[in-house]
């Protein structure tokens, strides 16, 4: 919400008012001469604003805006801003996330399973700002998009910028994990977990996704598979990144569930079936409050001001007003 750093100087739009009545008891009129232009006893000159009327109340709305504007620029408008500074460190959090050609499928909440999963994590990383949060892309291959960060904005790009297709056909979860782990065993994170989110068996890279997991376990992170889609016949639209071919039809889902679960078993971690908006949303629930970790921190409070914004908005009524005035109307005085 806007504040003021100056309210009291609000009191002086009341001179606009003040103004005006004076020149109506004509206490505060410019000098005028009268001008007679007719013929002898024959009838007088008749002047027909047309327009002009218009355009002269119109100068005086603008001028009256410019002033308001001015005034409020010296009223110091500002908006208070509150920000957490952490002194402790968070949650570690990778998310290893399918981008092969079935996660264009539109089965969870008419969005494509891309889209679903985009969404939730965004909405987890948003919800709390003490965490870092890592992305691994993986299809055929898999790679790093970004690793752990508090930078939310550099990750919420990456999540945006996630394609169907980017990494070409295939499923190579043990690749995958190992990436995310790679990033992770070195962290001094009191907390550190993986958040696979696929929708197929693994049927690429050469890294047995049981070993990867085992590794997981090993390594002490904790490991969250989420399956996500429905089974049977289900529309599919995506466009290659590579060629810029269009895909459509419909694709026969069925995702090996058992071999995700074995997987997420293999690591004594967590496995979700995701068939639904409020599945995804309890899985990402189930996240956020087993790896939730107790920080320290201190609140900073900024201002942003908004003086300029008003000044220019008042000189470009005044100008507008100046215009018309001198321009259109032809006025001296």
């Amino acid at each position: 919400m806007m504040e003021f750093e100056n309210p009291f100087a609000f009191f002086l739009l009341l001179l606009v008012p003040l103004l005006y009545f004076l020149r109506y008891l004509k206490l505060f009129r410019g000098i005028t001469f009268p001008l007679t232009l007719s013929d002898w006893h024959g009838a007088s000159f008749d002047w027909r604003q047309g327009g002009f009327g218009f355009l002269s109340v119109l100068a005086r709305v603008l001028a009256v805006c410019a002033y308001a504007c001015a005034v409020t620029a010296y009223a110091g408008p500002v908006v208070r801003h509150q920000q957490k500074v952490y002194s402790s460190r968070g949650a570690d959090i990778v998310f290893v996330v399918d981008t092969s050609p079935s996660m264009a499928a539109k089965d969870i909440g008419g969005m494509t399973r891309l889209d679903a999963a985009k969404q939730a994590i965004r909405l987890l990383a948003d919800s709390d700002g003490g965490d870092s949060f890592g992305l691994v892309e993986m299809a055929r291959d898999a790679a790093v998009s970004v690793p752990p960060t508090m930078d939310r904005n550099v990750f919420f790009d990456k999540i945006d910028k996630l394609v169907v297709g980017g990494l070409g056909d295939g499923t190579a979860i043990g690749t995958g994990l190992s990436c995310a782990l790679f990033h992770l065993e070195r962290s001094g994170s009191e907390r550190r977990c993986i958040v696979l989110i696929t929708d197929g068996e693994n049927n690429a890279g050469s890294i047995s996704p049981y070993t990867a997991a085992r590794l997981v376990r090993e390594k002490q992170v904790s490991l969250y598979v989420l399956g996500i889609g429905t089974r049977g016949s289900v529309p599919l639209e995506y466009v290659d990144p590579k060629t810029g071919r269009m895909y459509s039809g419909y694709l026969k889902s069925e995702y090996d569930s058992q071999t995700l679960s074995k997987i997420a078993s293999e690591a004594d971690g967590k496995f979700f079936t995701v068939e639904s908006l409020n599945a995804l949303a309890h899985a990402f629930d189930s996240v956020a409050r087993n790896e939730s970790v107790a920080q320290s921190y201190r609140v900073r409070n900024y201002d942003t001001g908004y003086y300029g914004a008003f000044l220019l908005a008042a000189a470009c009524f005044a100008c507008l007003a100046w215009v018309i005035r001198r321009v259109l109307l032809q006025e001296v005085l």
